[in-house]
């Protein structure tokens, strides 16, 4: 009898974030103005919404595949803040 070998939790991790990046690039896709055939600008709130997405996605990059989940949780502070910055930073300089 031959059993096939289950995937280690950490394969599971990175197939369902690869799954979330690929929806959310898809999500975003979607939601440029783009797609219609008279001319329109990008609102605040789809450029909020695409902002959130990006920083879900940045979020889900760090932790997975840069291995931050388990760097030490100063580590994992410190990346939140610098990309919540990075965020605010952005959509400040879209509003001015």
């Amino acid at each position: 009898m031959t059993t096939t070998a289950r995937p280690d939790t950490s394969t599971r991790t990175i197939t369902a974030t690869w799954l979330v990046l690929t929806a959310i690039t898809i999500a975003s896709w979607w939601l440029a103005p783009g797609h219609s055939s008279t001319a329109v600008g990008a609102g605040v709130p789809i450029t909020v919404l695409v902002l959130a997405l990006a920083a879900v996605k940045c979020r889900l990059i760090i932790r997975t595949f840069m291995e931050v989940r388990g760097a030490p949780r100063w580590l994992q502070w410190a990346t939140d803040g610098w990309l919540i910055t990075l965020i605010a930073a952005v959509l400040v300089i879209y509003l001015i």
